[in-house]
């Protein structure tokens, strides 16, 4: 990016001044080579999203930041609920794809010493792939259940434990979903997808705690140097796709109805008191309802596989945060409390000390915020900050970001040489498709340690722990 199109607000904090359209600056958190590095598609992305009715302080993108579908992945903008919209492209396809993170009570030797076993075990137990099925069927009563309960229908099922709850955002469900706004196509890609990774960049991976930042946190979170983690990385699988298939087509009408002006089509919206903008919004929380049931019936299946090969093991969870939503929430808007529509697409939710969200001990800590990396690269448990929640609306990056595409990853490596060199260090891949694996291939990403750095540094969330991979489960 050129720089000279930026005003340097301080050494991580860049602003787009307000031009033309725009009802608000831009502004991106990152470093110098960071942003040097982003496309200038994000530029353009970021400033045509300043441009939306009813958008408040400013358009923002993590450090992470890079090109997407009409938002830029990484980006968060707010909404005044009267005067605002909601658009499915600052939401994502991937309704709701998120991170949980899970204690297992073991300790690096234990898992060397059965590593290949457990890999295998969990390769079988965790479905993965493009059109990958779950056990789990369900008719139509049972989906409309599920899309109005979330995790709690999965641990009502017996998937799972009444505590694990209690460390899911929403307390495992989402309120106010609405299955009858999602079509019978969703529901139907959704059929028998429960219980499933699904493909690209998601994946179970077991990792252990290579590194703790901040000490205080790390207790407060459970977490000890040498501790085995499992981080499952998931969504709302064909059902979350279908429904932002859906609305982006829908919202292209609705909003030359009620005469929203776009820059680029891709960012077509609804006000969010329109017939249009509420139908999105049960949708999609039935979407978020999807993806956390989801990762609660893995939750299930990883502790059966765990437990068979290290019956010792003991898995409880750290927290489970979704990065693909839009929800409302209170923020501090001009000096004032005020409800807005956060949109946080390929940004993770890092709320600080003290919100009355938060549950039991993690209040006085802040928000864990779960980072994944890449194979081969370490991930990251951060915590939210008070000064997060006045710069960013209580948001932070969410991974290490892409630095190429996909079809590009897949031409530079070969997915067969790929887990032969992780094999090498000591991190075991087992996936159903090696191109999958090229496409995801560690250095398709960016630094994600130079990323978190950022991200600490610009005061949105502070670094707890650092994990490095073991074995990797990948669609």
């Amino acid at each position: 990016m050129d720089l000279s199109l930026l005003t340097r607000s301080s050494e991580f904090e860049w602003r787009i001044e307000p031009r033309g359209k725009m009802r608000v600056p831009g502004v991106l958190f990152a470093s110098e080579p960071l942003v040097r590095a982003m496309d200038h598609k994000v530029y353009e992305q970021v400033t045509n999203v300043a441009t939306l009715p009813g958008i408040r302080i400013a358009s923002l993108a993590m450090p992470d930041a890079h090109w997407g579908y009409g938002f830029t992945v990484g980006g968060v903008a707010a909404f005044d609920p009267d005067e605002g919209i909601v658009s499915a492209g600052g939401v994502g396809f991937d309704i709701s794809c998120g991170v949980r993170c899970l204690r297992t009570r073991l300790a690096r030797d234990e898992v060397i010493a059965r590593q290949k076993e457990l890999a295998d075990t969990l390769f079988r137990a965790i479905p993965a792939g493009v059109g990958s099925r779950g056990r789990i069927r369900l008719g139509h009563d049972e989906m409309d259940r599920m899309l109005r309960g979330g995790a709690r229908w999965a641990v009502e099922k017996g998937y799972g434990q009444p505590g694990d709850l209690e460390r899911v955002e929403e307390g495992g469900r989402m309120p106010d979903a609405r299955p009858e706004s999602v079509s019978d196509r969703a529901k139907a890609r959704m059929r028998d997808e429960v219980g499933t990774l699904g493909s690209g960049n998601h994946y179970l991976e077991v990792q252990e705690v290579a590194e703790i930042h901040d000490a205080a946190a790390a207790e407060a979170f459970g977490l000890g140097r040498g501790d085995v983690l499992i981080s499952i990385h998931c969504g709302s699988r064909g059902l979350g796709h279908q429904i932002g298939t859906e609305a982006l087509r829908e919202m292209l009408d609705a909003g030359r109805r009620h005469g929203i002006e776009l820059p680029d089509r891709e960012l077509a919206c609804a006000p969010v008191r329109s017939l249009e903008g509420e139908r999105y919004l049960g949708a999609m929380r039935a979407a978020i309802n999807v993806a956390l049931a989801n990762r609660q019936v893995l939750t299930h299946l990883a502790r059966e596989a765990v437990g068979s090969v290290l019956p010792q093991s003991d898995l409880t969870l750290l927290y489970d945060v979704s990065h693909n939503t839009c929800k409302l929430e209170r923020h501090v808007v001009e000096g004032k409390e005020q409800d807005v529509y956060v949109h946080r697409k390929g940004a993770t939710r890092a709320w600080g000390p003290g919100h009355p969200g938060l549950p039991g001990r993690l209040r006085a800590v802040g928000q864990p915020v779960l980072i994944g990396g890449s194979m081969g690269t370490s991930s990251y448990v951060l915590a939210g900050t008070e000064s997060g929640m006045r710069a960013s609306f209580g948001s932070a990056c969410h991974g290490a970001g892409r630095a190429m595409s996909r079809t590009q990853a897949s031409k530079r490596w070969n997915g067969r040489q790929v887990v032969e060199e992780l094999e090498k260090r000591g991190i075991l891949i087992r996936s159903p498709s090696l191109r999958g694996v090229a496409e995801e291939a560690p250095d398709a990403y960016k630094d994600v340690g130079e990323v978190v750095l950022a991200t600490e540094q610009a005061g949105l969330a502070r670094r707890v722990a650092r994990l490095l991979p073991m074995i990797t489960v990948k669609g």
